[in-house]
């Protein structure tokens, strides 16, 4: 997992599937709603990101796009507001993400 410079409440786990697409996953979730706006900025940051490094996505990776992604956020039992953000990556998607964000790849 990797915490980069500029993400401070999304943590990135890094998997690859059977097809040889990577998946870039994280999770966060707070009661708190100012702390809960700041993980959704973040979210929507790397997204914005992608798209300005990427603007051919998204779209399916197995079709030869370079990036996808799927975004969550729903109310748990408690107050507790939670984001999840998938992301689907090339293998050059995930270097150019690396150097932005810091690596998934060295935990």
């Amino acid at each position: 997992m990797s915490r980069g410079p500029a993400l401070h409440w999304l943590v990135f786990s890094l998997s690859e599937g059977s097809d040889g697409v990577l998946g870039l996953e994280a999770e966060a979730a707070s009661r708190d709603p100012a702390e809960a706006a700041a993980i959704a900025a973040e979210a929507a940051g790397v997204l914005a990101w992608a798209a300005e490094a990427f603007p051919e996505g998204p779209g399916p990776v197995e079709d030869g796009a370079d990036w996808d992604q799927a975004l969550s956020q729903h109310e748990e039992p408690g107050g507790w507001q939670h984001l999840a953000l998938s992301l689907s990556a090339s293998p050059r998607f995930l270097d150019a993400f690396a150097a932005r964000f810091g690596d998934p790849r060295a935990d």
